[in-house]
């Protein structure tokens, strides 16, 4: 098995190994899968300021996520014993990273003033997500969105 996040960090370190690279859409974000493998898939993210995913799973996928360049924030949600959100905020510039495991539900937000790129593995690939929305009595499952289908 792949240790996502050290493949997150190769391909940071070798940009001129891409096989395209970082375009920034005005409408919404834009992202290229760089890589599949047998266990693990990588993708490379371009953010605009303001630019967000909404609240998401990765589909029982683990994996990590490296800042290229600029600063995200990622508001990772959790829910208490009650069923209550639980919102934690964290910046995360230029050369951060995270892991994640497979039950992992966050957003990433591009809450600066200046573009940021971002290198995102997942183990296995990606099949699908899970978009939700918080509401007073939880989460709220918004969408189900399938590889091939909606990207």
């Amino acid at each position: 098995m792949s240790d996502h996040l050290a493949v997150a960090r190769t391909y940071a370190a070798t940009p001129d190994l891409w096989p395209v690279a970082p375009r920034f859409n005005p409408i919404e974000r834009w992202y290229h899968r760089l890589s599949i493998a047998d266990d693990h898939e990588v993708w490379l993210l371009t953010w605009l300021p303001g630019q967000e995913t909404e609240i998401h799973d990765h589909g029982g996928s683990a994996g990590a996520f490296h800042v290229f360049s600029g600063t995200l924030t990622e508001d990772t949600v959790s829910t208490g014993v009650d069923g209550t959100p639980r919102v934690v905020s964290r910046d995360l510039g230029e050369g951060a990273d995270r892991r994640f495991g497979s039950h992992h539900i966050h957003r990433i937000v591009n809450r600066s003033a200046d573009p940021a790129i971002s290198i995102h593995v997942y183990g296995p690939a990606l099949t699908s997500m899970t978009k939700y929305r918080i509401e007073p009595g939880g989460l709220r499952v918004l969408t189900v969105e399938r590889a091939g289908a909606q990207w």
